[in-house]
């Protein structure tokens, strides 16, 4: 640190100095103007300067983020974009294909951020990635924790929500495809009373006729209880789609047991079929 600090003046060091020795990585111009006991057009040219030589990045309006001294430009990775754009909104969480991404649930590559949030947000460009800003509804908006990102916390949807989201809406996880993967990884080691507790608060008949057809194409292993408990919540009448509308040729049709039209063709979830099957939490497997 004594090295890397050399290049800088004495305030934009105190600036760096005063996080590194808190163990802080976010700043706000506000604490700047204070840190250094000067005026907001001084700091400002002292955060600009900052922003020029690398050592920070704005992380949303008057907030800036501090770039490890050790890794430089590099940390402005996928994980420190989420940081950077963890700022967009309040309260948050990171979702979708991003989630599926931090989980290891797919391997397919977006430059697409997928942000979630109860309130009304433009979407935004960080870095040269888009910040996709998803609205969710109140009674949808849980699921979610902080995860590590470099350093950085970030809110993320946890493992089930992120696999009952992608279900839910896959055009935002993939497409149908990329979804029924995404189960079939996330249910070899999944946690099903938190997810059928979490069906129940969504309340959506459709998004737990899907989980079912998808747990007994890919071979997920459902404890009975849990199994029972879903198709309690699925006793009534009227048909639900996964796909578009209009069935095609193709589509493997309708699924009886669930009361399910599947206008999906074999060939776009072949990758999932028979690849769930679950491990005990816990078990080290």
């Amino acid at each position: 640190m004594d090295f890397a600090v050399r290049s800088l003046s004495s305030q934009e060091s105190k600036v760096v100095l005063a996080l590194s020795e808190q163990g802080r990585r976010a700043i706000t111009r506000t604490e700047i103007i204070e840190l250094l006991g000067t005026s907001p057009q001084a700091a400002d040219h002292i955060i600009r300067s900052l922003r020029r030589k690398g050592w920070l990045e704005r992380g949303g309006w008057g907030r800036y983020l501090l770039i490890p001294p050790d890794q430089g430009w590099q940390a402005l990775g996928e994980s420190n974009l989420l940081a950077l754009a963890s700022s967009i909104a309040n309260p948050y969480y990171f979702g979708f294909a991003t989630a599926a991404a931090h989980y290891g649930l797919t391997t397919q590559t977006r430059s697409t951020i997928f942000l979630v949030t109860p309130r009304h947000v433009r979407p935004k460009e960080i870095q040269g990635t888009k910040v996709r800003i998803i609205k969710l509804a109140p009674k949808r908006f849980f699921g979610f924790g902080e995860v590590d990102a470099l350093g950085y916390s970030v809110m993320m949807s946890d493992r089930e929500k992120t696999v009952l989201d992608c279900i839910d809406r896959p055009q935002l996880g993939g497409g149908i495809g990329e979804a029924a993967t995404i189960f079939a990884a996330a249910a070899r080691r999944f946690d099903w009373e938190k997810a059928v507790s979490y069906l129940k608060r969504i309340g959506s008949v459709s998004l737990v006729r899907r989980v079912g057809w998808l747990a007994g194409y890919t071979g997920a292993d459902i404890p009975d209880s849990i199994l029972t408990q879903m198709r309690s919540m699925t006793d009534r009448p009227g048909l639900s789609f996964i796909g578009p509308r209009k069935p095609s040729d193709e589509a493997i049709g309708y699924a009886r047991d669930w009361h399910l039209m599947v206008n999906v063709a074999p060939s776009a979830v072949a990758e999932a079929a028979g690849r769930a099957k679950r491990r005990k939490i816990g078990s080290g497997a």
